[in-house]
This record gives C-alpha cells, sequence and structure tokens, in this order.
C-alpha cells in the first residue's frame, strides 16, 4: 500500500508515522517548507510522546518520507488523507474548512487513476459530500471514493490511541473502497480492533457526538464539584461512585478547572452551529459551552480568593501551563484565562512548564519564565497547579515552604491529598473537596 496525507500537523505527523509502522509506504506533505525541512532532519516540531523514534525509525527504513511536492507520490497512491486544520471561523463558530476545500481541489487536478480520497481532519457533516461535488467539478473524468475516516488521537498518548484504538470509524459507500481502508486498517484487525463501517454522513457525526459526550460529561463533574464545596461532600468520592457505574464509567470524571485543547473547543461550536442550520439545536452542548467558558474565566477568582481576597502587588506562581500534561499545547488553555486576569488584578506571574514554554511566551507577556518547579515558587505568595504533569504530583512540601512567602497552595487538579496538605501546614484549596 502507497498513500499520501496531507498535512504535517498533529493528526497528519501522527497518522502518517504510524501507517508507514503499519509497513504502509508514506509520503507526508505540507506546504509549511520549514516545516518540512525540519523533519527532514529528523526534527520533530510538536510534542508527544514515542513520535520522535516512530519518525525516526520510519524515515531510516523507507516507508515515511516528507516532501512539499506530492505530484510523484499521488501518481502511485492507493489513498490519500486529507489531515489539515479545521480551526474555527473568525466570528461565526463553524469550522473553518478552507484548507480541506483546497485540498480536494489540489488533489482533482493531479488525479490519473484510481484514488480514495479520506478526510483524517474533524469536518462536519456534509464535508464528504462537498469534497466529492468539488473533485467532480475540477476533474470530471478522475476515478475517485471519497471516505470519512475520523482521528480520536489524544495529545499524549497519540501512538498508542492509533495503535491499540476503542474502535475505527470508516464511512464510504463503495465495496472497492471499503477494500482499500481494510487493507489499511490491516494490522488492527489482526488484533480484533472494531470496526464500524457505516456512511459518510454517520461518521462525520460519530466524532463530533463523541467528543461533544466528553465535554459535557467534563462540565458535569465540575458542576458536582461546585455543588460539593457547598455542601460538605468530596467530588472525587463522588466520581468514583459514579464510574464504577458500569453505564457510565470512570473516565473523564475529574474536576478541574474545565476542558480546553485544539479539540472539545471548536468542535463543540462547530457541532452547534451544524445543529442551528438544520432547525435542532442542541441545548445540552449549547449550556456545556457556556458553562465551561465562564468556568474558566472564573478560575483566577478561585486564585484571589485563596490569596485573601486580593493580589495586588503580589507574586503567583504558575505550574503547568499547557491545557493538559504531556503536551506543548497551549490552544484554549486555561492559562491564557488565568494569567491575564491575575496581572490584571496586579499580581506578578512566575511560570513554569515542563514542555509548553517556548508556546507560552508567544501568548503571554510580562510574565517571569522559569526553569523549575521550586524556581517558580521562589519568594512567591502562593502558587498555583494548572495542569497536571507527573513532576507536580510529588513536590517536597519542606522546599516549597522554604521557596514560598507562605504555603498558599491552589491545586486545580486534586493531586494532593486534603489531610497531607493540612499535616504540612499549607493553606489550601482544591476543586470539589
Amino acid at each position: 500500500m502507497q498513500i499520501v496525507v496531507m498535512g504535517a500537523g498533529y493528526v497528519g505527523l501522527v497518522s502518517a508515522a504510524c501507517f508507514a509502522e503499519f509497513g504502509v509506504k508514506v509520503t507526508c506533505v505540507d506546504k509549511d517548507e520549514n516545516r518540512i525541512a525540519r523533519l527532514q532532519k529528523g526534527e520533530i516540531p510538536i510534542f508527544e510522546p514515542g513520535l520522535p523514534e516512530l519518525v525516526a525509525r520510519n524515515a531510516e527504513r523507507g516507508t515515511l518520507r516528507f516532501a512539499t511536492d506530492f505530484v510523484s507520490a499521488l501518481k502511485t497512491a492507493d489513498a490519500v488523507f486529507i489531515a489539515v486544520g479545521t480551526p474555527t471561523r473568525h466570528g461565526d463558530g463553524y469550522a473553518d474548512l478552507t484548507y480541506v476545500y483546497a485540498a480536494a481541489r489540489e488533489i482533482a487536478q493531479l488525479l490519473a487513476r484510481y484514488t480514495v480520497i479520506i478526510t483524517k481532519s474533524t469536518v462536519p457533516v456534509g464535508t464528504g459530500r462537498e469534497i466529492a461535488r468539488i473533485i467532480h467539478e475540477t476533474n470530471p473524468k478522475a476515478e475517485f471514493d471519497v471516505c470519512s475516516n475520523p482521528e480520536f488521537l489524544r495529545e499524549g498518548s497519540a501512538i498508542n490511541d492509533f495503535m491499540r484504538p476503542d474502535r475505527v470509524i470508516i464511512g464510504c459507500e463503495s465495496e472497492r473502497a471499503a477494500e482499500v481502508m481494510k487493507a489499511l486498517y490491516r494490522p488492527l484487525y489482526l488484533i480484533e480492533t472494531p470496526m464500524v463501517m457505516t456512511t459518510l454522513e454517520t461518521a462525520e457525526l460519530t466524532k463530533y457526538a463523541a467528543n461533544a459526550f466528553l465535554a459535557t460529561k467534563i462540565t458535569f463533574i465540575n458542576e458536582i464539584a461546585d455543588l460539593c464545596e457547598k455542601v460538605g461532600a468530596n467530588v472525587q468520592v463522588v466520581a468514583k461512585g459514579m464510574g464504577l457505574d458500569g453505564r457510565i464509567g470512570r473516565k473523564f470524571l475529574h474536576a478541574g478547572p474545565g476542558y480546553g485543547g485544539s479539540c472539545f473547543p471548536k468542535d463543540t461550536l462547530a457541532l452547534v452551529r451544524t445543529a442551528q442550520d438544520k432547525g435542532v439545536p442542541l441545548r445540552l452542548v449549547e449550556t456545556t459551552i457556556d458553562i465551561n467558558d465562564k468556568r474558566k474565566k472564573n478560575i483566577a477568582n478561585r486564585i484571589i480568593a485563596a490569596c485573601g481576597g486580593s493580589v495586588q502587588g503580589k507574586t503567583i506562581a504558575i505550574l503547568g501551563l499547557t491545557f493538559k500534561p504531556n503536551t506543548d499545547d497551549m490552544r484554549e488553555s486555561v492559562s491564557l484565562d488565568v494569567i491575564p486576569t491575575l496581572q490584571k488584578a496586579g499580581a506578578t506571574i512566575r511560570a513554569y512548564d515542563p514542555a509548553g514554554m517556548e508556546e507560552a511566551q508567544q501568548l503571554l507577556q510580562k510574565v517571569l519564565w522559569c526553569r523549575g518547579a521550586y524556581e517558580a515558587m521562589q519568594d512567591a505568595d502562593a502558587v498555583a497547579i494548572l495542569t497536571e504533569w507527573n513532576e507536580f504530583r510529588a513536590l517536597d512540601v519542606v522546599q516549597m515552604k522554604e521557596a514560598l512567602k507562605q504555603p498558599i497552595l491552589i491545586d486545580l487538579r486534586n493531586i494532593y491529598r486534603l489531610e497531607d496538605m493540612k499535616a504540612a501546614g499549607f493553606k489550601y484549596w482544591s476543586v470539589g473537596r
């Protein structure tokens, strides 16, 4: 099998490397010449555990290569994956499909043999049909099928999610295309991965429905956490009791500052816009978006309250800047709401993140960037944990107290035990406990 992956961003690069590991010959193309030049030299432009080794191994054995021009690769390709960005369109919340449709036109102009065109990017319902229309219009003689194959990759564990997924969703409507897709995913058939073969529209909607449900689940437990704080309950025990019910499950029942990242915020909004256009408003998802936005904006007020109601003239240490651990992704991170709000309230910010510092420096101003957790806490009036990186899970409480002016810890990820922090002499705030 030979394929082309259009887009060397997060989804495209991970997918290309994993297909190459399956033994497929992959050409990963991107118009960003600097990105491709870096990849050709073995430099990985994103932080994802295991990805550098995977790319290096398959580049060396010849199953993975990178290019800015895919004309020659397309001539022998069995399939082309469109894995370009679909950001929220400025001003209206719809998914911006500019790059997807541009890729479809470029592919259409070069098709000379039967090829399966597959959307790996997260796209609204109807996108596959529009891609087919564009290709037909651009090249009436083209022989092709369009498939939808949404990704379910979690940043920080994307390699395992691709190699051992819960399921693979494939939307296609011809036996010929289905056979190509089955051949590509044959290694997963061998380990009995569930394969859901369905229509284009169903596959496209499945991706959005899954993300919207998970976002709602997070938002639900965050609201329960707020109630726990008022009635004296412990949200972690409540979540455990709920999660032991097989109908509910334990995952995504972790109270915190709200969801962020590259998927949930834009995908829930795009789903809402699609539903509104069809006259079927999704009130539950609309409310989820509203609650989450307000929660992220209110987190700074929790920190201010823990500091006695004012941070004017105070120094606050922030540990964790990315939206989740094991990634350098800052998109929709709670830190982008918290830090400017604290600064506006008069605080000086000292911050540290194991992987997101470079990206954070492009997005946040007037922050004192530190090289480690204890350096960030040095002479600070309080410390807040925003992201649950492993290195923040076992901080030395003695060293923390020596560094801080006052032993105040705002733990927005519920990493530490209440009794342990009380015994250590900390003024300790967490979520829903």
